[in-house]
Parts: structure tokens; sequence; C-alpha cells
């Protein structure tokens, strides 16, 4: 039997479109003693009753009812009982899409319900959602609300100040609390940026929404990688959410490769991966930056990039919704800077014209 970290059952509150969510969300999470399933609420009336009478820590939506009436649901809860939400989407594209906003309005995480009902993908559901609520409760902050400084929004520029987006490449590794921060970060990248690889841990089904949403609020174009993609300045691309995305050099620039599926760090893609692979391929000349996320994956991938003589960025832990790859990065003396999301592109770009002015006044001394 798994146990979680907290010495008091944690109370989890359901909230469905019908008894049948209820049912799943108790088989699901049967063999997690330290999880106490509450009497689910369907209606709002119902979930400000459930939260007088239990206090819950984290509340589980059923995704298929914030498509009704969720959005003032979530606004009240987030004003008045900010707790951690975690929802259970569907596997539509549709699902997806939603999944994607209700993220935007508030919504820690979210969790794809199984396409059948067998022990096994029960099982499994049971074992990502105790893994979930225990970081929601004991690690995450509520998540923050989209910060836009228009004074810095789709700027500085990268040429401007007399550096080729054609010379480096940016990767870019996030976990929980990460859909936020990239769309911050990526809304105030100019758009002659370099190019950028991303890794999410975010299911596969899920990934081709989050790149939809990215392009409409930044001035690069975002889209979900493709294999042998040609990464190009002005470009970001998406890890899929089931297989390793790395990047590799060729005549024509970098370009975007899927490896395998095994997982690594316990994830798949892996932002190690991708940023083992920028080692290789762009050296001193990569950017590499880590956002908030649980766990150590990318940690020591951003260490290994500073130590091929890259420019390293980890997200500080004020800003982070769960300071935990970051926090190892920090550790570990993998960052050379650390910054909020909406204040690393300005940051990437004073450190590059720095290093570009100490290479020339070490190039004017030796003549």
């Amino acid at each position: 039997m798994r146990k979680l970290k907290s010495v008091n059952p944690i109370n989890a509150l359901p909230v469905q479109a019908s008894p049948l969510f209820h049912t799943l969300v108790l088989g699901a999470l049967s063999r997690y003693h330290e999880i106490n399933v509450l009497p689910g609420a369907g209606a709002a009336v119902e979930v400000r009753d459930r939260i007088l009478d239990y206090h819950p820590e984290v509340i589980l939506f059923d995704l298929a009812l914030l498509k009704a009436n969720g959005t003032e649901l979530l606004h009240s809860l987030r004003e008045n009982y900010p707790v951690p939400i975690i929802a259970c989407s569907g596997s539509s594209k549709r699902d997806a899409r939603h999944a994607i906003a209700v993220i935007e309005q508030g919504v820690l995480d979210v969790v794809v319900k199984p396409s059948g009902l067998g022990s096994e993908p029960v099982r499994k559901l049971g074992e990502e959602l105790a893994r979930k609520i225990h970081t929601a409760v004991n690690d995450a902050r509520p998540v923050p609300k989209l910060r836009i400084d228009k004074a810095r929004a789709g700027g500085p520029s990268f040429r401007a100040i007399g550096i080729s987006p054609y010379r480096h490449l940016i990767v870019i590794g996030a976990s929980t609390g990460g859909t936020e921060a990239l769309r911050t970060l990526l809304m105030h990248m100019p758009a002659d940026s370099p190019a950028i690889a991303i890794v999410q841990h975010m299911p596969a089904l899920f990934t081709p929404a989050f790149a939809e949403r990215l392009n409409l609020s930044s001035p690069l174009k975002v889209s979900e990688a493709v294999d042998g993609d040609l990464l190009s300045s002005g470009r970001a691309v998406i890890a899929r959410g089931d297989t390793h995305l790395t990047v590799c050099h060729s005549a024509r620039g970098w370009v975007a490769r899927y490896t395998h599926q095994r997982p690594v760090n316990r994830h798949c893609p892996s932002v190690d991966q991708l940023f083992d692979s920028a080692v290789k391929s762009a050296g001193k000349n990569a950017i590499g930056i880590l956002l908030t996320g649980m766990g150590d994956d990318g940690a020591r991938g951003l260490l290994r990039l500073r130590q091929a003589g890259a420019l390293t960025v980890a997200q500080d832990a004020r800003s982070c919704v769960v300071f935990g790859m970051p926090k190892v990065a920090q550790q570990l003396g993998a960052a050379d800077l650390t910054g909020s999301p909406e204040t690393i592109p300005h940051l990437v770009i004073q450190a590059l014209a720095m290093r570009k002015r100490r290479s020339a006044n070490a190039s004017a001394s030796v003549h």
C-alpha cells in the first residue's frame, strides 16, 4: 500500500456531473488510505455546503461539469476558497481544448479519465491522482494570475543589441504550473527570438491544444513538434506528450527529432533528454530555461548545459507554483540566472549582451 507524506487524511472533494464520476474516484483512490474522498457535490450550492461541512484540501472536478457552468464556480473558488483544483478530463479533442482553458482559469492540473473501467486503467488513474493530490496539498502554491508587462511584452529585440537569433537555440522544460509560466514567458519573447524547443510534462492528448493556445498569445509561431521540423528564428515547438523530443544540428540548422518512449525521470517526454541533446548540438550557443514543476527532471541537464558554456536560467521560488525542478537546479549550481517568467526574456537578452561585450573587450585586449 502506498503512503503519502501527510500525517492526517487529505480531504478530497469530487465535484461531478454525475454520480459515476464519484464512483470512479472512489475506486481509483481506494488503495490510498491517507486520502479521504468526501461525499460528492454537483451544483454550485452543494460545493459551498461541502466546503463548509468538510473543509476539503483539494477539489477534484469532473471536466464535464466545468463545461456547463464552470467559469463562475472556478472564479468564486479562486477568490473565496483558494485550494488546489485538479480536473479529470475525457479523451476527445474538445475535452483537451477545454482542459487547457480551465488551467488558465486557475486549475492546477488535469488527468485523463480512462476510456475503459477495467482494474488496470482505474489503478493507473488512482496512482496519477494520488501523486497529483500529494503535490497539490504539500508542495503547490496557488496558480498565479497571468501577468502581462506591456512594456516588455513581445520584446526587447535580439537583433537590436546585435545578437543573431540564428546562432542560438533555446530549450525550455516545465511541469506542474508550467502551462501558465510558459504562456507568460513566450508572451514576453520578441518575435526575433532564437528557435525554441519545449518539453512540458503533459498527456499527449493535450499538447496540440496547448500549442494552439500558446500560438494565440505569443508573438512567436508555436506548434506541436513534428519529427524532422526545422527550428528557425521566431518559432517555438512543443514536445508531443508521449515521446522524447531532442534537437540535432544539420547544414540547414537545428532540427527536432523524436526518439524513444521509455520514461526518463518517470517522464516521457523528459526535460533532461531535451537538454542533453542541446549540449551535444548547440553547446555554448544553447540557452537553457527550467520552469516550475515537481521533482528534478531537467535539473541535471541544466547543469550539463552550464558546464558546456550555455546560458542557463531557473524560475525563481516566488513565481513557481511548485518549486521543485528549479530548486534542485539551483542547489546543483546549474543556473546562471533566476527570474520570473515575465522577466526571463529580458534577463536572457541582457546576459547575452554582456557576454558579447566581454568577448569584444577580450579580443581588443589581445590585439
